[in-house]
């Protein structure tokens, strides 16, 4: 009975990690739309200003605007795989009960 409990514990804790994993992602893509955006304005201006192309990427990325919006994409894009990550351990964890349930339901089968 208590693997049981423990096996619809983790049900409800993959449903949350799910809710918040389909948030995290929803934040991951605004955050790449924003740094993706930014670095094109960002880009656009310095070749307006006549800078050479091939210095254009390498400047763009030292502007502190896109620095912040790149770190802000790279921090919701680690957010997110951690939440898939802890997804894929809650899985890997009700796999493991159940196993454990099976063994225990064939030995309690079998006496």
């Amino acid at each position: 009975m208590e693997l049981f409990l423990e096996l619809q514990s983790k049900t409800k804790q993959l449903e949350i990690s799910i809710k918040q994993l389909r948030q995290s992602g929803t934040d991951y893509a605004q955050a790449e739309k924003d740094y993706k955006i930014l670095l094109r304005e960002e880009c656009l201006k310095l070749r307006d200003e006549g800078m050479a192309i091939g210095m254009i990427d390498k400047t763009c990325y030292g502007i502190p605007s896109v620095a912040d919006a790149r770190f802000k994409r790279d921090v919701a894009e680690a957010v997110y795989k951690a939440n898939l990550e802890a997804i894929n351990s809650i899985k890997l964890q009700m796999r493991l009960i159940e196993n454990q349930l099976s063994r225990e339901y064939a030995s309690n089968a079998n006496v």
